[in-house]
C-alpha cells in the first residue's frame, strides 16, 4: 500500500548559482495558480485514498504560495494518526504570521534551505536571504509552535572554509533544531555555476575533510548520523525520506515528480506547459524487474547509517545475499569501508566518501 507522497512547487524568486533542479523565476500568480488547479486534478486523479504516514511539499520554494493554496493540497488526503507533514520554506518567503498560519493548516515538520550562516557566501553562491533573516527565521517557526524543525546545509561552496561550515553547524545546534541535512557541493550542466565556474572551490580532499568533520561535530552533539546525508536528534529522523530509503512506494505529484507504485518508476513532465496538458499521463515509466529491484534495495539500503538487513534481503529476494556478493564484501570489510553489523553490514564514516564507488560494485555484479 502507497502510504507516502511527495508534490512538487517549482517555483523560486530566483535561482541560486549551484542550482540545477527544476524550478521556475518570474513566474505571475496567474500561472502559480493554473499550477494549483492542475497539480490538485492531478491528485484527484490518481490517489486511491489510502490513509497517508507522509507527505512533503518540497521545491522549487513552496512557501511562495499563499497558505490558503498548501492547505487545499494538505487536505486531499487522508492520514494515519501521527501522520509526519513536511513542507520546504526559504527564509526570505516567510514570516512569523505565514509560519503560525502554516502550524494551524496541519503542518508539524518544516525544512528550512539555510545553506549557510556566513553573509559573504551566501552572496556568492546567489541566496537572497541574509544570516539574520535564516537566524530569526528558525526561531520564528520555534516560535509558531514546530517542534520538528530541519536546516539544510551545502559544504565545498565558494569562500567556505573548513572552520566556516563548522561554525555553521555548532549554530543550528545551538539553535536546537532536530534534524540537520548536509549536501556536497555539485556543479552539473544547467546551473549558473557550470557556466561560470567561481574560483576558491573546495577540492575533494577538503570536502572529505569537512564531511568527516561534520560527522564527529555532531555526533558528539547527540545528532544520529541515520542516512548519508542526515543527522537528526534520536526520534526526528525524517519518516518521509526514509520511505523512499527503504524502498517503499509512494506518489509523486507535480511538475518533475517522481513517484514509484507497484514496482513502476515515473516521473512527470518536466516542462510546465506540458505538465498540465499531460498530467494524467506520465514523461517517463520503467518497471523494474526482480534484479532491478534488488539492486535498488541495496543501492538504497547502504545510503542508511544501521545499512542493510541481510535477512530481510534474503527473504524478500529468494537470495542468499552473502554468498552473492562475497567478494566484495570481504574486500571491503579488509579495508575498513564496511562493517559488519548484527543484521548485515552497513558503511563506515570513510565508505561514505566513496560510497558511489562501492555500490557500483554491487550494481554490475
Amino acid at each position: 500500500m502507497t502510504q507516502s507522497a511527495y508534490i512538487h512547487i517549482p517555483f523560486c524568486k530566483s535561482k541560486c548559482n549551484y542550482c540545477s533542479f527544476v524550478s521556475y523565476t518570474g513566474c505571475s500568480e496567474t500561472t502559480r495558480k493554473k499550477y494549483t488547479d492542475v497539480l490538485l486534478a492531478e491528485i484527484e486523479h490518481y490517489y486511491k485514498g489510502e490513509p497517508l504516514k507522509t507527505l512533503y511539499i518540497g521545491g522549487g520554494t513552496p512557501s511562495l504560495l499563499p497558505v490558503d493554496d498548501l492547505k487545499k493540497f494538505l487536505y486531499c488526503f487522508n492520514y494515519e494518526p501521527a501522520a509526519e507533514i513536511t513542507v520546504e520554506i526559504n527564509p526570505e518567503t516567510v514570516n512569523l504570521v505565514y509560519l503560525t498560519e502554516l502550524k494551524n493548516t496541519g503542518f508539524n515538520r518544516i525544512s528550512i534551505g539555510v545553506q549557510s550562516f556566513n553573509n559573504s557566501i551566501l552572496k556568492a553562491i546567489g541566496r537572497i536571504h541574509d544570516s539574520q533573516k535564516a537566524l530569526q527565521t528558525i526561531m520564528e517557526c520555534k516560535k509558531a509552535g514546530f517542534q520538528n524543525i530541519s536546516t539544510d546545509f551545502i559544504y565545498g561552496l565558494p569562500l567556505q572554509t573548513l572552520p566556516d561550515f563548522i561554525k555553521d553547524l555548532n549554530t543550528a545546534v545551538e539553535l536546537g533544531v532536530e534534524h540537520i541535512s548536509l549536501y556536497g557541493l555539485k556543479i552539473e550542466e544547467g546551473c549558473k555555476f557550470y557556466q561560470n565556474m567561481p574560483e576558491n572551490l573546495a577540492d575533494d580532499d577538503l570536502q572529505a575533510d569537512m564531511y568527516l568533520a561534520a560527522i564527529e561535530t555532531l555526533e558528539k552533539s547527540g545528532y544520529w548520523h541515520y542516512e548519508i546525508s542526515n543527522f537528526a536528534k534520536n526520534g526526528f529522523e525524517s519518516r518521509h525520506n526514509l520511505n523512499y530509503w527503504n524502498d517503499c512506494e509512494y506518489y509523486g505529484f507535480g511538475a518533475a515528480a517522481h513517484g514509484y507504485i507497484g514496482g513502476v518508476r515515473y516521473s512527470n513532465y518536466t516542462d510546465l506547459k506540458e505538465y498540465e496538458k499531460n498530467y494524467k499521463s506520465k514523461e517517463y515509466i520503467e518497471s523494474l524487474n526482480k534484479h532491478q529491484r534488488l539492486e535498488e534495495s541495496i543501492f538504497l539500503g547502504f545510503r542508511k547509517g544501521e545499512g542493510i538487513n541481510v535477512k530481510v534481503i534474503n527473504t524478500r529476494f529468494k537470495i542468499d545475499f552473502e554468498n552473492l556478493y562475497k567478494n566484495i564484501l570481504d574486500k571491503y570489510l579488509a579495508s575498513g569501508h564496511l562493517i559488519k553489523t548484527e543484521n548485515g553490514y552497513r558503511l563506515s564514516n570513510d565508505g561514505f566518501l566513496i560510497s558511489n564507488v562501492i555500490l557500483s560494485e554491487f550494481i554490475d555484479c
